[in-house]
């Protein structure tokens, strides 16, 4: 009889398309490996477009319901990974968009783009001793402009390739590389020099935030049919 650790050791080795299958066949709770899989990946992203925690869990679940519709028709040329987290983007860019034409409609002339970002909020989890160097490098990356923060996310924070950021903001590989040459620059140097070693440790996804994303795109699924 399979036990239960053995179960989750076999669960966790299947690719993405094998889970997909299974989904696409029926197994539906099986999607929550997939959830669990992208989620650090799929915060990084959102979270560099939208600065703001809550909102980017909404749209992180709106962006696995969206994939997880349209799962029949994932054509798989690029990873389910980038796919999804070009849905997320989209979704936050959208979102970033109706926010600064609300503040423009109520006479708030600073733009989001040029305001200074506090990064820092009260809850438990950012208070877990985060250290002074990954907090600076978080702070400075989430000071750049949008097209610039989301390449540095993606490239020296989520580490995924050229290829792959292009696929997930639609741009050309060659504007990936310029964007992020050109996000280094804005960056103090000495910065990046410092902390480069340990820049995947930033903007992590911690345990409940994890739990809760799940738990949403699960009970949302449920409802949800396959197109």
């Amino acid at each position: 009889m399979q036990t239960l650790a053995s179960k989750i050791v076999e669960q966790n080795s299947w690719t993405d398309e094998e889970i997909i299958d299974r989904v696409i066949g029926g197994q539906t709770a099986l999607y929550e490996l997939l959830v669990r899989r992208y989620n650090t990946k799929l915060y990084r992203a959102v979270r560099a477009v939208l600065r703001e925690d809550t909102e980017a869990e909404d749209v992180m679940q709106e962006a696995y319901v969206r994939a997880y519709q349209n799962l029949r028709k994932f054509e798989r040329r690029a990873s389910f990974g980038t796919w999804v987290t070009r849905i997320g983007v989209n979704e936050a860019i959208a979102r970033l968009k109706s926010r600064q034409r609300s503040e423009r409609n109520s006479g708030e002339d600073e733009m989001l783009e040029n305001e200074a970002v506090d990064s820092k909020t009260n809850d438990p989890e950012s208070e877990m001793a985060q250290s002074e160097v990954r907090s600076l490098l978080e702070e400075a990356i989430l000071r750049l402009p949008l097209d610039y923060r989301t390449v540095v996310m993606m490239r020296e924070v989520e580490e995924m390739s050229t290829a792959e950021t292009a696929t997930a903001l639609e741009l050309t590989e060659e504007a990936v590389k310029v964007r992020l040459h050109r996000a280094r620059a804005m960056l103090r140097r000495d910065l990046f020099e410092r902390v480069g070693a340990s820049s995947t440790a930033a903007f992590q996804f911690h345990a409940t935030r994890c739990d809760r994303v799940a738990a949403g795109v699960l009970t949302r699924i449920a409802k949800t049919p396959l197109y």
